[in-house]
C-alpha cells in the first residue's frame, strides 16, 4: 500500500461521487466506506493502492482503493 496526501473534492458529474485531489497533482476518484471521504474540503493522508482496472461512470481519474483515512 501507499500513502496519499491531498484535499478531498466533491464532483458533481454524474450522479455526484469524491475525490482525492493530490498534493502531487494528480486526481484520484475515491472508493471507500470512511465518512472522512465525503467531507468537502478535508485535508486527509490515505493509505491504499491505485486500481488501474477498475471502471466507473465518472472516469474522471484511477480508482483510488482506499484501506485507511487519517484527517491532517
Amino acid at each position: 500500500m501507499a500513502k496519499f496526501r491531498g484535499t478531498i473534492r466533491h464532483s458533481d458529474l454524474e450522479g455526484g461521487h469524491f475525490q482525492l485531489l493530490a498534493d502531487d497533482g494528480a486526481t484520484y476518484e475515491l472508493d471507500g466506506g470512511d465518512p472522512l471521504l465525503t467531507r468537502n474540503g478535508a485535508r486527509v493522508e490515505i493509505d491504499g493502492a491505485v486500481d488501474r482496472a477498475a471502471l466507473s461512470f465518472a472516469m474522471t481519474g484511477p480508482t483510488l482503493k482506499v484501506r485507511a483515512v487519517k484527517a491532517l
